[in-house]
Protein backbone atom coordinates (compact mmCIF):
# COMPACT_ATOMS: atom_id res chain seq x y z
CA UNK A 1 0.00 0.00 0.00
CA UNK A 2 2.79 2.39 0.96
CA UNK A 3 4.65 1.53 -2.26
CA UNK A 4 1.53 2.30 -4.36
CA UNK A 5 1.05 5.63 -2.57
CA UNK A 6 4.68 6.54 -3.25
CA UNK A 7 4.24 5.71 -6.95
CA UNK A 8 1.16 7.96 -7.10
CA UNK A 9 3.02 10.82 -5.46
CA UNK A 10 5.94 10.51 -7.89
CA UNK A 11 3.52 10.30 -10.82
CA UNK A 12 1.68 13.49 -9.84
CA UNK A 13 4.94 15.33 -9.12
CA UNK A 14 6.22 14.43 -12.59
CA UNK A 15 2.94 15.54 -14.20
CA UNK A 16 2.98 18.81 -12.24
CA UNK A 17 6.60 19.58 -13.11
CA UNK A 18 6.06 18.74 -16.78
CA UNK A 19 2.97 20.96 -16.92
CA UNK A 20 4.84 23.84 -15.28
CA UNK A 21 7.75 23.48 -17.72
CA UNK A 22 5.34 23.60 -20.66
CA UNK A 23 3.60 26.68 -19.26
CA UNK A 24 6.89 28.45 -18.52
CA UNK A 25 8.25 27.51 -21.94
CA UNK A 26 5.21 28.89 -23.71
CA UNK A 27 5.40 32.06 -21.65
CA UNK A 28 9.10 32.50 -22.43
CA UNK A 29 8.53 31.96 -26.16
CA UNK A 30 5.48 34.19 -26.41
CA UNK A 31 7.11 36.85 -24.26
CA UNK A 32 10.18 36.94 -26.49
CA UNK A 33 12.52 35.86 -23.69
CA UNK A 34 13.73 32.90 -25.71
CA UNK A 35 13.61 32.03 -29.42
CA UNK A 36 14.11 28.89 -31.44
CA UNK A 37 16.38 30.62 -33.98
CA UNK A 38 19.52 32.61 -33.18
CA UNK A 39 21.30 33.24 -36.51
CA UNK A 40 24.56 34.97 -35.66
CA UNK A 41 25.95 38.07 -37.35
CA UNK A 42 29.01 35.98 -38.18
CA UNK A 43 27.00 33.50 -40.23
CA UNK A 44 24.46 36.06 -41.43
CA UNK A 45 26.16 39.48 -41.35
CA UNK A 46 23.24 41.22 -43.09
CA UNK A 47 20.16 41.29 -40.90
CA UNK A 48 17.12 43.52 -40.65
CA UNK A 49 13.54 44.09 -39.56
CA UNK A 50 10.07 44.22 -41.04
CA UNK A 51 7.65 46.67 -39.51
CA UNK A 52 4.25 48.31 -39.81
CA UNK A 53 2.01 50.52 -37.70
CA UNK A 54 1.83 47.62 -35.24
CA UNK A 55 5.32 48.59 -34.02
CA UNK A 56 4.02 52.12 -33.39
CA UNK A 57 6.50 54.98 -33.74
CA UNK A 58 10.00 53.53 -33.96
CA UNK A 59 12.73 55.62 -32.34
CA UNK A 60 14.98 55.29 -35.33
CA UNK A 61 17.93 57.10 -33.76
CA UNK A 62 18.21 54.28 -31.22
CA UNK A 63 18.29 51.54 -33.86
CA UNK A 64 21.60 49.65 -33.92
CA UNK A 65 22.67 49.74 -37.56
CA UNK A 66 25.03 46.82 -36.98
CA UNK A 67 21.90 44.70 -36.41
CA UNK A 68 19.63 46.45 -38.91
CA UNK A 69 21.07 46.68 -42.41
CA UNK A 70 17.64 46.70 -44.03
CA UNK A 71 14.06 47.55 -43.07
CA UNK A 72 11.04 46.16 -44.90
CA UNK A 73 8.01 48.28 -44.07
CA UNK A 74 4.35 47.77 -44.78
CA UNK A 75 3.03 50.15 -47.42
CA UNK A 76 -0.40 48.85 -48.35
CA UNK A 77 -2.97 46.08 -47.98
CA UNK A 78 -5.73 44.99 -50.28
CA UNK A 79 -7.30 47.47 -52.66
CA UNK A 80 -7.46 50.56 -50.45
CA UNK A 81 -5.58 50.34 -47.16
CA UNK A 82 -2.40 52.37 -46.67
CA UNK A 83 -0.22 51.84 -43.61
CA UNK A 84 -0.36 54.99 -41.49
CA UNK A 85 3.37 54.92 -40.64
CA UNK A 86 4.83 54.01 -44.00
CA UNK A 87 6.13 57.48 -44.88
CA UNK A 88 7.50 57.97 -41.37
CA UNK A 89 9.38 54.66 -41.44
CA UNK A 90 10.59 55.08 -45.02
CA UNK A 91 11.94 58.59 -44.48
CA UNK A 92 13.75 57.66 -41.27
CA UNK A 93 15.29 54.49 -42.68
CA UNK A 94 16.46 56.47 -45.69
CA UNK A 95 17.88 59.22 -43.44
CA UNK A 96 19.98 56.64 -41.61
CA UNK A 97 21.20 54.88 -44.74
CA UNK A 98 19.26 51.69 -44.00
CA UNK A 99 18.16 49.79 -47.12
CA UNK A 100 14.41 50.02 -47.61
CA UNK A 101 11.75 47.65 -48.84
CA UNK A 102 8.01 48.30 -49.15
CA UNK A 103 5.59 45.40 -48.83
CA UNK A 104 2.00 44.90 -49.86
CA UNK A 105 -0.13 42.47 -47.85
CA UNK A 106 -1.97 40.66 -50.61
CA UNK A 107 -5.69 40.09 -50.05
CA UNK A 108 -7.18 36.92 -51.48
CA UNK A 109 -10.51 38.74 -51.93
CA UNK A 110 -9.37 41.47 -54.33
CA UNK A 111 -7.97 41.40 -57.84
CA UNK A 112 -4.26 41.76 -58.48
CA UNK A 113 -4.89 44.78 -60.70
CA UNK A 114 -6.67 46.88 -58.08
CA UNK A 115 -4.14 45.89 -55.41
CA UNK A 116 -1.23 46.80 -57.66
CA UNK A 117 -2.73 50.23 -58.22
CA UNK A 118 -3.08 50.75 -54.47
CA UNK A 119 0.54 49.75 -53.91
CA UNK A 120 1.88 51.84 -56.77
CA UNK A 121 -0.08 54.89 -55.67
CA UNK A 122 2.05 54.88 -52.51
CA UNK A 123 5.48 53.67 -53.64
CA UNK A 124 5.89 55.06 -57.16
CA UNK A 125 7.30 58.27 -55.65
CA UNK A 126 9.64 56.46 -53.24
CA UNK A 127 12.64 56.17 -55.52
CA UNK A 128 14.22 53.44 -57.62
CA UNK A 129 16.27 51.98 -54.77
CA UNK A 130 13.27 50.67 -52.83
CA UNK A 131 12.57 46.92 -52.88
CA UNK A 132 8.95 46.09 -53.85
CA UNK A 133 7.56 43.13 -51.92
CA UNK A 134 4.37 41.06 -52.09
CA UNK A 135 3.26 39.33 -48.87
CA UNK A 136 1.53 36.02 -49.65
CA UNK A 137 0.16 34.21 -46.60
CA UNK A 138 -3.03 32.76 -45.17
CA UNK A 139 -2.73 34.37 -41.75
CA UNK A 140 -5.12 37.27 -41.31
CA UNK A 141 -6.49 36.91 -44.81
CA UNK A 142 -10.13 36.94 -45.87
CA UNK A 143 -12.53 34.03 -45.44
CA UNK A 144 -12.27 31.25 -48.00
CA UNK A 145 -15.81 31.68 -49.31
CA UNK A 146 -15.03 35.29 -50.25
CA UNK A 147 -11.78 34.60 -52.10
CA UNK A 148 -11.11 35.14 -55.78
CA UNK A 149 -11.24 32.07 -58.03
CA UNK A 150 -7.48 31.88 -58.72
CA UNK A 151 -5.24 33.45 -56.05
CA UNK A 152 -2.00 32.85 -57.95
CA UNK A 153 -3.36 34.35 -61.16
CA UNK A 154 -4.19 37.53 -59.24
CA UNK A 155 -0.84 37.49 -57.41
CA UNK A 156 1.04 37.09 -60.69
CA UNK A 157 -1.02 39.93 -62.17
CA UNK A 158 0.02 42.14 -59.25
CA UNK A 159 3.69 41.22 -59.75
CA UNK A 160 3.56 41.79 -63.50
CA UNK A 161 1.98 45.26 -63.15
CA UNK A 162 4.35 46.37 -60.38
CA UNK A 163 7.45 45.15 -62.21
CA UNK A 164 6.33 46.75 -65.44
CA UNK A 165 6.01 50.16 -63.81
CA UNK A 166 8.86 50.10 -61.28
CA UNK A 167 11.27 48.13 -63.49
CA UNK A 168 12.32 46.29 -60.34
CA UNK A 169 11.96 42.59 -59.53
CA UNK A 170 9.35 41.91 -56.81
CA UNK A 171 10.52 40.04 -53.70
CA UNK A 172 8.02 37.37 -52.57
CA UNK A 173 7.39 36.95 -48.83
CA UNK A 174 5.60 33.77 -47.87
CA UNK A 175 5.18 31.02 -45.30
CA UNK A 176 6.07 27.36 -45.68
CA UNK A 177 2.36 26.46 -45.86
CA UNK A 178 1.58 28.90 -48.66
CA UNK A 179 4.77 28.00 -50.51
CA UNK A 180 3.95 24.28 -50.46
CA UNK A 181 0.38 24.88 -51.60
CA UNK A 182 0.96 27.49 -54.27
CA UNK A 183 4.57 28.35 -55.08
CA UNK A 184 6.39 25.11 -55.80
CA UNK A 185 8.34 25.69 -59.02
CA UNK A 186 6.47 28.98 -59.53
CA UNK A 187 7.79 32.54 -60.04
CA UNK A 188 11.38 31.38 -60.72
CA UNK A 189 12.61 34.91 -61.41
CA UNK A 190 11.39 36.34 -58.11
CA UNK A 191 13.56 35.97 -54.99
CA UNK A 192 11.96 34.35 -51.95
CA UNK A 193 11.70 35.75 -48.43
CA UNK A 194 10.57 32.81 -46.31
CA UNK A 195 9.16 32.73 -42.78
CA UNK A 196 10.39 29.96 -40.49
CA UNK A 197 10.45 30.77 -36.78
CA UNK A 198 11.29 27.18 -35.78
CA UNK A 199 14.33 26.23 -37.82
CA UNK A 200 16.61 27.26 -40.67
CA UNK A 201 14.42 27.08 -43.78
CA UNK A 202 14.80 24.52 -46.53
CA UNK A 203 12.36 24.68 -49.42
CA UNK A 204 11.10 21.28 -50.52
CA UNK A 205 11.68 21.92 -54.24
CA UNK A 206 15.34 22.74 -53.61
CA UNK A 207 14.94 26.42 -54.40
CA UNK A 208 17.27 28.87 -52.68
CA UNK A 209 15.77 31.55 -50.46
CA UNK A 210 17.20 35.05 -50.22
CA UNK A 211 15.72 36.35 -46.96
CA UNK A 212 14.67 34.48 -43.83
CA UNK A 213 12.21 35.78 -41.24
CA UNK A 214 13.48 33.87 -38.23
CA UNK A 215 11.34 35.25 -35.40
CA UNK A 216 8.19 37.26 -34.82
CA UNK A 217 9.08 38.02 -31.20
CA UNK A 218 12.27 40.04 -31.61
CA UNK A 219 13.26 42.85 -29.28
CA UNK A 220 15.36 45.84 -30.30
CA UNK A 221 16.24 49.16 -28.71
CA UNK A 222 14.06 51.85 -30.20
CA UNK A 223 11.06 49.57 -30.81
CA UNK A 224 8.59 49.16 -27.98
CA UNK A 225 6.59 46.29 -29.49
CA UNK A 226 7.79 42.89 -30.66
CA UNK A 227 9.38 43.07 -34.11
CA UNK A 228 10.04 40.50 -36.84
CA UNK A 229 13.75 39.82 -37.37
CA UNK A 230 15.24 38.69 -40.67
CA UNK A 231 18.50 37.56 -42.24
CA UNK A 232 19.89 37.84 -45.77
CA UNK A 233 21.49 34.74 -47.28
CA UNK A 234 24.90 36.09 -48.17
CA UNK A 235 27.69 38.47 -47.28
CA UNK A 236 27.53 42.25 -47.01
CA UNK A 237 29.18 42.62 -50.42
CA UNK A 238 26.67 40.21 -51.94
CA UNK A 239 23.84 42.22 -50.41
CA UNK A 240 25.28 45.45 -51.81
CA UNK A 241 25.62 43.83 -55.23
CA UNK A 242 22.03 42.61 -55.09
CA UNK A 243 20.78 46.06 -54.08
CA UNK A 244 22.72 47.74 -56.87
CA UNK A 245 21.16 45.41 -59.44
CA UNK A 246 17.52 45.67 -58.39
CA UNK A 247 16.55 47.30 -61.65
CA UNK A 248 15.36 44.92 -64.36
CA UNK A 249 17.09 45.01 -67.73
Amino acid sequence: MKHRKKVYIIFFVVIFCTTMLVILGRYALYGGYIRLNYPSLTEYPVQGIDISHHQQYVDWDRIDKAKVTFAFMKATEGAAHVDSLFDYNLNNARRLGIAQGAYHYFSFCKTGEEQAENFLSVVRQSGSEIIPIIDLEYSGNCMEENRVDDIMYEAETFIRIVELELKTRVLVYTTNEFYENNLLNKLPDNPIWIRDIIKKPKLSDGRAWLFWQYTNRGKLDGIRAFVDLNAFYGSKSEFDDWMSNLRME
